[in-house]
């Protein structure tokens, strides 16, 4: 050991003058999504699913996330990309995969689109009844699920029996609902609600009674709103909602004290948006009354205890995966700043320098060749 207390071939890295933070995580991402609504013949292509997921994984990477959770995409391809990026195979955060999305006939994401259809594109899973939501479970934990994703609509005994079998498989669930269907997940035991959909101040207190926590998503709509005039086209969820009531369900589950985390749900093209949606949503956060160091914590600490990775993940401390993310400014102070990334570590890796996703020349392995 050197006198400043690191081995003799350490690297030493000169960041003088910027700030030091841990990998970001994103909790609520779909990597295969087609880049557009009408783009159903590409998106049907594995192929070309796998190529746009390893494309939004860099745009994530290039944005200081190191982690992150996705929610429903099709078939196998989170899951390779999961361990390419875990052999660092390809550039891009580690991926906490869930498979597909499990919701009923004419639940959430099936909207408007034939069964066939649904089953072709392979990142929603149709269950009906306690048994088959069981089922749809085992299938997500047999290809290598980290989570398991629930959508509304559900009967109270189809969601309880889908928890159940994860929590028996040792999954967090995450469950994408709203109304009535936000009280019968938590009463069945869900981990997480995603989005700030509409719920009652008796689910909101029993969430915080059960420790269920939540990642609220206000940017996708803000997106929506914004760019669309309207959330339109969703015959599963009629209710009425806007910027203003999601922002104000935010403060309640922050008043509440329930845990809330980040995640983008960025669909279609948004991911070209980055970095801009993320640091939006924890503006959101600060608007709702965090201060930006504890939207930060959000972002790190808060998700990692989420993902159930707080021992591995979210801070900076002997012991855990080297995630970490270097910026050009202080963006405890000005959260625009986190779109100064300058370095980024994941695992041990430099995986971005200089703003730039890096890849390092390959090493050329000997051949086996015989002696004539």
């Amino acid at each position: 050991m050197s006198a400043t207390g690191w081995p003799k071939d350490a690297q030493v890295i000169d960041v003088s003058g910027k700030t030091i933070l841990p990998g970001l995580i994103d909790l609520h991402t779909h990597l295969t999504y087609p880049l557009a609504e009408t783009d159903f013949g590409v998106g049907m292509n594995e192929a070309d699913a796998t190529l746009r997921g390893a494309e939004k994984l860099r745009y994530f990477l290039e944005s200081g996330i190191t982690s992150v959770r996705d929610v429903g995409s099709q078939g196998d391809v989170p899951f390779r990309l999961k361990e390419w990026v875990r052999e660092n195979r390809i550039p891009g955060p580690r991926v906490f995969p869930a498979g597909a999305f499990i919701t009923a006939e004419g639940g959430h994401s099936t909207e408007n689109t034939p069964d066939e259809m649904i089953r072709m594109m392979g990142a929603t899973r149709l269950a009906s009844g306690p048994d088959e939501c069981r089922q749809a479970v085992r299938e997500q934990f047999h290809k290598g699920a980290d989570v398991i994703k629930l959508g509304s609509h559900f009967s109270a005994e189809e969601v309880k029996a889908a928890i159940a079998e994860a929590h028996e498989l040792g999954l967090k669930v995450t469950v994408d609902a709203e109304t009535f269907y936000v009280q019968r997940a938590v009463e069945a035991g869900a981990d997480t609600i995603e989005h700030p959909l509409p719920r009652s101040e008796e689910t909101i207190q029993l969430m915080a009674k059960k420790g269920v926590a939540a990642d609220p998503t206000l940017i996708p709509y803000q997106i929506i709103f914004e760019e669309w005039g309207g959330y339109f086209g969703s015959t599963s969820r009629r209710f009425t909602f806007s910027k203003d009531a999601n922002l104000e369900m935010l403060k309640r589950l922050r008043k509440a004290g329930i845990k809330c985390g980040v995640g983008t749900d960025l669909i279609l093209h948004w991911y070209r948006y980055m970095p801009a949606p993320y640091i939006r949503e924890l503006k959101n956060f600060v608007e709702a009354g965090w201060s930006v160091p504890e939207a930060l914590v959000a972002a790190t600490k808060i998700n990692s205890e989420i993902l159930d990775m707080d021992d591995r993940l979210g801070t900076l401390q002997a012991g855990k995966l080297a995630d970490v993310l270097v910026v050009d400014g202080r963006p405890d102070e000005n959260l625009d700043d986190l779109a100064k990334v300058d370095l980024v570590i994941r695992d041990g890796y430099r995986v971005v320098e200089g703003g730039r996703v890096t890849i390092p020349r390959h090493q050329a392995q000997k051949m086996k060749v015989a002696t004539p």
